[in-house]
């Protein structure tokens, strides 16, 4: 039985309608894995790659988001079920000692990607530098890759170390913002102590107390901050940074233990510009 050519060309036409229709409803979705990221470096071994990634591209003294992912040499393909663990040292001329790090976990809505943070307390030198050991898991084999990396020194103090009124040494590290504005900032940071020289545990249920000042401006401070209380969630700090015009501002902490005493850093008066403790910004 032969069709009319005009009922024909009608049936192509609503075929590859449908078609069409069909493939709008259910589009291919091509995840980018390294969406705001530029790699830092490389640390491989027999078997794999393991690709380094920040939002920069670098690492530098204090925190630092990390992101990394592992490449098979044989297939050429990057690893999705992977159990991963780091190791940060710095290297001294007479000693070595780790860092305050986080655990190494999937990225949400990544396949290949994981991500932790690193606060590195102190930069690299001419004689002394970090190394980062990588251990991981795929399908019970264990591996490790380790090679040395670069920090250099921040251009502003995103990081303080001290010794407390309790004889414990502590580490403060500017996580947020990293872009600050002229507004009331969203203030991030975390806070550690030394448990050891490879130990550097979250402090639990301190407070963080700050006044930020603009010392070229007659020192002066700024409404509506909010001191730093710990998120249940994340182990955090966070409260809220005030900053009310550009330039640079020192960000005065002091540190409070559970019984509300004073560990380290002084209230700002007429006689006392700036704490023994503190952050800079300069934007």
């Amino acid at each position: 039985m032969k069709f009319p050519l005009k009922n024909t060309i009608a049936v192509i036409a609503m075929a590859l309608a449908f078609s069409s229709c069909s493939n709008d409803e259910n589009p291919t979705i091509v995840t980018n894995e390294l969406e705001g990221l530029n790699k830092i470096q490389e640390i491989t071994n027999d078997t794999h790659i393991v690709e380094l990634y920040s939002p920069t591209g670098t690492l530098q003294q204090g925190h630092n988001a990390i992101s990394l992912r592992i490449k098979n040499k044989t297939t050429n393909e990057y690893e999705k079920n992977v159990a991963i663990a780091w190791a940060p040292l710095m290297q001294m001329t007479t000693m070595s000692h780790a860092c305050p790090f986080s655990a190494v976990t999937k990225t949400t809505g990544k396949e290949t990607l994981h991500n932790g943070y690193i606060v590195f307390q102190m930069a690299e030198n001419t004689m002394e530098h970090w190394t980062l050991t990588i251990n991981y898991t795929i399908n019970g084999a264990a591996y490790t890759a380790n090679n040395q990396i670069s920090v250099p020194a921040s251009t502003k103090k995103r990081v303080t170390t001290f010794t407390g009124t309790d004889g414990t040494k502590y580490l403060l590290a500017l996580i947020e913002p990293t872009n600050p504005k002229v507004a009331t900032n969203e203030m991030t940071v975390g806070v550690f102590k030394m448990q050891s020289m490879k130990v550097f545990p979250v402090v639990d249920d301190f407070k963080v107390k700050i006044d930020p000042r603009m010392p070229s401006m007659g020192n002066h401070g700024s409404p509506n901050n909010v001191d730093l209380a710990q998120s249940v969630s994340d182990k955090l700090y966070h409260g809220k940074l005030s900053l009310t015009m550009t330039g640079y501002w020192k960000i005065n902490l002091q540190l409070l233990n559970t019984a509300n005493e004073v560990l380290k850093g002084e209230a700002i008066t007429d006689a006392v510009t700036t704490s023994s403790i503190y952050f800079e910004v300069e934007f």
